[in-house]
């Protein structure tokens, strides 16, 4: 997919995204299932247990994904 980012299918479930953020004690992984939900766990020191995770519905996913890549616009 592109430098900094490693994909792994899960079988039955779907696809894992991994996020180098390029530190080692911060990192992001995204899993996409099926219904188009995605579980977004973030992890803040070297632990493999997530400091938080976060479901988001396709809808909810798309608003954060706008404001990250700078596309979204106020009306």
């Amino acid at each position: 997919m592109g430098h900094g980012v490693h994909v792994q299918e899960l079988p039955g479930v779907g696809k894992r995204y991994d996020i180098d953020l390029g530190r080692a004690d911060q990192r992001i992984s995204v899993v996409v299932r099926s219904g188009n939900v995605r579980d977004l766990y973030v992890f803040t020191d070297r632990s493999s247990d997530p400091a938080a995770v976060i479901e988001l519905s396709d809808e909810q996913a798309r608003k954060v994904g706008a404001v990250l890549s700078s596309t979204y616009y106020e009306d």
